[in-house]
């Protein structure tokens, strides 16, 4: 049987170093010339002939977290296919950078970072077709973390995820959470009965109060300079306003990873119509995400530096020798 031409390793190195097209096209168009270098149709095959699951991810990801420490953060994003018509995987989803429910895929990671490195150990892809919702993959995913070994030192994520069934999820599997609410959730702070949370006094510490269906939380209240109020609630009791904003804090961690994913890595670009490509492709891309990340945080170098300097050395040879200039006169 004669070898593939290309493995994942060499998809993955393709997509940190190409700078803006991401297609299997431009990928056998940049292979070093040698004998049977890739092509178009053995880099295709290759996302076809994957299994698009996520146990490589966490391979590559299991030697970079402590599982003793450290927060786990779980979001969903959804990666933009604006103008796809015939691509599996597309529906409908709430985009939090357009603002407006938008065509795309819809994206669930699990990250684990210590403040300082954020490494994406496991995600899943939700699709309306599927019998599974966002919810059983939150459960599958934290599941999956607590048979790895993980024991941290929170759980964050947002509202969205905030169902009792998921916060006795997190408590079951005996963990701490730190996670927003919305207004109308129904608290009793003093034994008087439930009430909006909207319309309990929190001080500027925290306030302990009894969540409907749930039992005992502290609660906590940000009110931005735009007088947008927030929520937010552990059931880590003994929690003060200092370690609570450092949980807050870690959480935007996956939003750059978010950011990082697309705008780098090229998570949104693959024009393959099948399922199985596109899955292959996201989970190549987040292990590229992975690389860039690693990279970063030993040398200090951010991530859009890095991918600049692949380019740097053509651009510095092309400025020594323009051919372009030379067609003015011709």
């Amino acid at each position: 049987m004669n070898r593939p031409r290309c493995d994942e390793h060499d998809y993955i190195n393709f997509l940190i170093a190409t700078q803006k097209d991401y297609t299997c096209s431009e990928a056998a168009r940049v292979q070093p010339e040698k004998e049977n270098a890739p092509c178009h149709d053995s880099l295709n095959r290759l996302l076809y002939r994957m299994n698009p699951d996520t146990t490589a991810l966490w391979e590559e990801a299991k030697n970079h977290v402590c599982l003793q420490k450290g927060v786990l953060v779980l979001d969903d994003s959804t990666l933009d296919k604006l103008y796809a018509k015939k691509i599996d995987l597309v529906s409908y989803h709430w985009s939090g950078k357009h603002h407006q429910v938008v065509k795309g895929i819809n994206l669930e990671t699990l990250l684990w970072t210590d403040g300082d490195s954020s490494i994406p150990t496991d995600y899943r892809i939700y699709t309306t077709t599927n019998e599974k919702t966002k919810n059983d993959h939150f459960a599958e995913m934290l599941e999956s973390a607590k048979a790895r070994g993980f024991e941290p030192e929170m759980v964050c994520f947002d509202s969205w995820y905030a169902s009792l069934k998921n916060l006795k999820k997190v408590r079951g599997l005996g963990w701490y959470f730190c996670t927003s609410l919305k207004c109308n959730r129904l608290v009793d702070p003093d034994r008087t009965g439930n009430r909006p949370i909207c319309e309990v006094d929190i001080p500027e510490g925290g306030r302990v109060v009894h969540l409907k269906g749930y039992g005992m939380i502290k609660v906590f209240k940000i009110v931005s300079q735009d007088g947008d109020i927030r929520y937010y609630a552990s059931n880590k009791l003994e929690m003060n306003e200092l370690k609570w904003l450092s949980f807050k804090e870690k959480y935007w961690a996956i939003e750059a990873y978010h950011r990082g994913l697309k705008q780098y890595c090229g998570v949104e670009k693959c024009q393959a119509r099948v399922a199985i490509a596109q899955e292959s492709h996201i989970g190549l891309a987040i292990r590229a995400f992975l690389r860039l990340e690693r990279f970063s945080f030993k040398t200090g170098i951010s991530w859009l530096e890095a991918k600049i300097r692949i380019v740097r050395e053509a651009v510095r040879h092309y400025l020594a020798r323009p051919i372009y200039e030379a067609f003015l006169t011709a």
